[in-house]
């Protein structure tokens, strides 16, 4: 009873190293026992064997090509621009300060108001300025009242000058008779001796007049120059008088309160502090690599850190750099009618420059050389790799913009990491195969 079992493990064996050991000697064998499946059995047979897949590091694919997958770029102009942080700026900011020294007669503003220029901020107490003043103006009006008669005093001086000039003419005169007579022995010595002495006194007289002439006109000059101090003392008395009201420069929003109510101020004290934000400022500072293509007058745009994106152009560029960052400043001017733009937020500024021609390509197109030099893997004319240095320019969704490439070229996108320059490589174009 036990033969049984032998036997059929035994045939169960042999078909067995048949199909696993020995299949195509077994599937020869029944295809001349059954004629009607040689057919299927030479189509089974005619079927080669699949070979086994390459690992993806095998690249290799003899006589050391290296296959690679390539993009055949072609270079566009594109409007390059440049890339700043920066913050936003007051047009102007101006800390309101005090000339005078007294206290506080005013209620306070307090900050975040909005003031109109001219508007009044603090008012010190006057105290004893306008009795000054009035002081001052009296004897201004003094000194012009003492202006008519000091005036009248030069003409009589001159008519007295002229008197005196005068009676010298005739005493001359009586003189020259008197000389003549006595040479003709009609006049005695005497009377010659008195006309000279009226000519040494008309002449005396002179003197006494032309010094009282010039006593005149030196009183009409001390009177101008006490009218100037007197009108001096007045502006003076005036403008301090006019710096007790303390009033906005400008049109603006208040940074910090207005001085408190009886708070005593002394010359240079804060009444506050005045900010300007329409317009308003966006600056941002430019590397020296840069300044180059930045210019006033181009077309800028900005996005502050809420979100909100402004357009403007250049207003300014300095032309000295930082001494610690050798950077140079930049200025947008934005108008803010509504003054939801504030002063110090933070801004990514992008200034238009000329257009320049640039490649798009992957961002992992990109490798490093030997010296840590930034490019990509090409492929010349003789089907060789070759490293080429690339500037990045701007990085999109769709890719990296690049300069620094002929205007066409093959570039390796897959595999450049695998060769160096002068290796042979068998491209694959990724557009052949899309």
């Amino acid at each position: 009873m036990r033969i049984v079992p032998l036997i059929t493990a035994c045939l169960v064996a042999v078909v067995l190293f048949g199909l696993v050991i020995e299949r195509d000697r077994f599937f020869a064998l029944v295809s001349d026992l059954s004629p009607r499946e040689e057919t299927e059995a030479e189509e089974v047979a005619a079927v080669p064997e699949p070979e086994p897949e390459a690992t993806p590091t095998d690249t290799t694919i003899g006589d050391g090509v290296v296959r690679v997958m390539a993009k055949r770029s072609v270079a566009q102009e594109i409007g390059t621009q440049v890339r700043l942080r920066g913050e936003t700026e007051a047009a102007r900011q101006v800390s309101v300060l005090s000339e005078v020294s007294g206290k506080i007669v005013s209620d306070p503003l307090r900050k975040g108001a909005f003031v109109q220029a001219g508007e009044l901020l603090c008012s010190v107490d006057p105290g004893t300025r306008e009795s000054a003043l009035t002081e001052a103006k009296a004897r201004l009006s003094e000194a012009e009242a003492r202006r008519p008669e000091v005036e009248a005093r030069i003409p009589e001086a001159q008519a007295r000058v002229a008197e005196a000039r005068a009676r010298l003419e005739e005493a001359r005169i009586n003189a020259t008779a008197a000389e003549r007579l006595s040479q003709d022995g009609f006049a005695s010595q005497t009377r010659v001796a008195n006309t000279e002495a009226a000519v040494q006194s008309a002449q005396a007289a002179i003197s006494t007049a032309e010094a009282g002439l010039k006593a005149a006109e030196a009183g009409l000059d001390s009177l101008n120059a006490s009218i100037e101090s007197a009108q001096s003392a007045v502006m003076r008395a005036q403008t301090e008088i006019d710096r007790l009201q303390i009033t906005a420069p400008f049109a603006g929003v208040l940074e910090t309160d207005t001085a408190e109510l009886g708070s005593l101020m002394q010359p240079g004290g804060l009444c506050a502090t005045v900010i300007q934000l329409d317009p308003i400022k966006v600056v941002g500072f430019v590397p020296e690599t840069e300044i180059g293509r930045v210019e006033v007058g181009a077309m800028a745009g900005a996005r502050l850190n809420e979100g909100r994106d402004v357009q403007a152009r250049v207003t300014f560029l300095s032309r000295s750099a930082d001494p610690t960052t050798r950077t140079f400043r930049v200025e947008l001017t934005v108008p803010n009618p509504d003054l939801n733009i504030r002063d110090g937020q933070t801004a990514e500024i992008l200034i238009q420059s000329q257009g320049v021609m640039a490649h798009l390509l992957a961002a992992s197109s990109l490798t490093l050389d030997d010296n840590g030099a930034l490019g990509v893997r090409i492929i010349d004319a003789d089907s060789t790799a070759q490293f080429q240095p690339v500037t990045v320019l701007r990085d999109t969704a769709a890719g990296i913009y690049i300069t620094g490439l002929p205007d066409q070229v093959d570039v390796i996108t897959v595999g450049q990491e695998f060769v160096t320059d002068g290796v042979s490589v068998a491209p694959s174009f990724e557009e052949v195969i899309q």
